[in-house]
């Protein structure tokens, strides 16, 4: 994945807050992945309009920490090898 990517939810996943856990889950046919506040972040911004690079800064802005790209980048590539996500290159 690149800095130009887009990432997006691949078709049957779904990223929903479950109140019985008290965190984001992400949905799939197969089952239930229960996520940290930092993936949940990251994959709520995954919608397929924004770039790696403004998921990136708006992380960095809406949590006042520079210095994310890297975490990011690492994280959005373990969820595509996972089959969570898929980039379209603007």
């Amino acid at each position: 994945m690149t800095q130009a990517d887009r990432p997006s939810m691949r078709p049957g996943f779904r990223l929903q807050w479950e109140e019985v856990q008290k965190a984001y889950v992400l949905l799939y046919p197969e089952g239930m992945v229960k996520l940290n506040t930092s993936a949940a972040e990251i994959l709520r911004r995954c919608d397929g309009e924004r770039s790696v690079d403004e998921i990136v800064a708006d992380l960095e802005s809406a949590f006042n920490r520079k210095g994310l790209q890297g975490d990011i980048e690492q994280f959005l590539q373990l969820a595509r090898a996972q089959g969570w996500l898929s980039a379209a290159v603007s």
